[in-house]
């Protein structure tokens, strides 16, 4: 007789006595916990922890809950951490992550899945992956193993190994469209916060936004007057929108592939989301990204929506040009605009700072072409580790060896893009939400040119975002080739 029985057979027992009797040991166990958890760590930490426990085993249950905890945790919380130490202090986005690899594990040891699926794609990755863990120890011989880095390179792997546990885990077309609507709605409540307290900074009280952004210090978030961010930090020059991501141009990045994805949707038959509310929602998350004054987000989701309008949906040309129309012309918008020439100028500090790091890492990578000085520090004392731009970031780090392999994925990745066009269009349930997804996937490698938060171990919920939307692609391709071949 299992655990589940006798539980049953207590708590539903025919003798009221002992299911009364089961039930007040349950109510004053529970009410113990409770309290100690109150008295220990105050309301909120105790409400924090008994919502994750019931979300954590709803996980348990539905692999898709896992997947909307995994997004909503980076979009709305990426940075959240929790109040105690493991010897390491473990993330939202960890105990997200290890939920899903978790469910997807006991899934293969029960038999619900007897199969593994690679796709054409898988083995590329896999072999960026080696190169990778390679890199970190060959890297090793001139830098100290430090367990902030061992942490960050491991959960960097997990993200990018959610490529397998996607394909794995979508194989229908309802799963797909309700994982990509959940990002979608997150997103957009991202936005939509992060409009709201540029408003109330703005026009109202930047105080109640500092006070409001600070009370996230308890979940590790930077609190103070820090919490607002301004263009090349001089509160003098124009705010920048960051809600609950910290930085201006991480929330620019979410943003930018999230709305590759959705402005398909706006051409298709039946969208994932209501045109009547998708329309606002999409206005929204535009101003927003125009309020972080990402440039290089803004540059990626531009050239994204461009390569739409040019290989499929034409009428989204007109969206387009009536967008750049209203930036240039509104009075608004003329600082964002003038900030972002000085960029194309290259007479901006932020841009000349980009053109000096590019400099130190072409120095590095001259020095460690072939495997790079892997992820823990430079062996030379006059270079150093970092650089926006994440092709370069990968070249220093894995060397040009890994970042050909990362390229070799890519060109996997939009040859199987290319090759499944024709497919897709016979599909008018799936194509807008295919073409999304890789358009989504071009925005980020645009902006990857500029920024370097898709590889970097300091921002392991924008390496999943960027890793969690390449499985999703591939999932909607393998469905839209199932679907023809039956």
């Amino acid at each position: 007789m299992t655990s589940q029985d006798w539980l049953y057979r207590i708590f539903a027992s025919r003798y009221r006595w002992l299911s009364a009797l089961a039930t007040l040991v349950l109510c004053a166990v529970l009410a113990v916990g409770v309290g100690y958890l109150l008295a220990e760590f105050g309301p909120f930490i105790a409400g924090t922890g008994l919502v994750a426990l019931f979300l954590g085993l709803w996980m348990l249950r539905d692999v898709e809950v896992a997947y909307w905890a995994v997004i909503g945790i980076v979009c709305l919380l990426p940075f959240a951490s929790f109040p105690f130490d493991i010897g390491f202090t473990p993330t939202f986005l960890d105990a997200a992550m290890g939920a899903l690899f978790l469910i997807w594990a006991l899934q293969i040891a029960t038999g619900a899945q007897r199969e593994f699926i690679g796709t054409p794609l898988g083995l590329p990755i896999a072999v960026f992956i080696l190169l990778a863990v390679g890199s970190f120890v060959f890297g090793l011989a001139h830098a100290p193993l430090e367990q902030y880095i061992l942490r960050h390179f491991v959960e960097v792997l997990l993200s990018i190994a959610l490529f397998f546990l996607i394909v794995n885990t979508v194989r229908d077309a309802d799963r797909l469209r309700h994982i990509v609507c959940a990002l979608l709605l997150c997103a957009f409540a991202a936005a939509a916060l992060g409009v709201v307290l540029y408003v109330i900074a703005d026009q109202i009280s930047d105080e109640f936004v500092i006070r409001a952004l600070s009370a996230l210090g308890r979940l590790g978030y930077p609190t103070g007057p820090g919490v607002l961010r301004y263009i090349r930090d001089d509160p003098e020059l124009p705010m920048r929108a960051t809600s609950t991501s910290v930085d201006q141009n991480v929330l620019g990045s979410l943003l930018n592939l999230t709305l590759g994805i959705a402005v398909p949707q706006l051409f298709a038959r039946r969208p994932l989301i209501r045109r009547r509310y998708l329309a606002p929602m999409l206005s929204v998350v535009a101003l927003c990204l125009g309020l972080t004054i990402s440039r290089g987000s803004l540059v990626g989701v531009g050239v994204a929506l461009a390569v739409v309008a040019t290989l499929r949906y034409r009428k989204l040309w007109l969206l387009l040009l009536v967008a750049l129309v209203l930036l240039l012309v509104l009075p608004q918008t003329q600082d964002y605009v003038a900030h972002f020439i000085q960029g194309v100028q290259g007479e901006d500090l932020a841009t000349q700072m980009r053109f000096g790091e590019y400099k130190d890492a072409f120095i590095l990578i001259g020095r460690y072409p072939w495997l790079g000085v892997g992820f823990a520090g430079s062996p030379d004392i006059d270079t150093y580790i970092g650089v926006s731009n994440v092709y370069l970031l990968i070249a220093e780090q894995m060397g040009l060896v890994g970042l050909v392999s990362f390229l070799v994925v890519m060109s996997v990745f939009f040859a199987r893009f290319w090759r499944t066009r024709a497919l897709a269009a016979a599909d008018p349930e799936l194509e807008p939400l295919w073409w999304g997804l890789h358009a989504g996937i071009v925005g980020a490698l645009v902006g990857g040119v500029f920024d370097h938060y898709f590889f970097n171990l300091d921002f392991h919920h924008s390496v999943t975002l960027f890793w969690l939307v390449v499985g999703l692609a591939t999932a909607a391709t393998e469905i839209i080739r199932r679907r023809t071949e039956t």
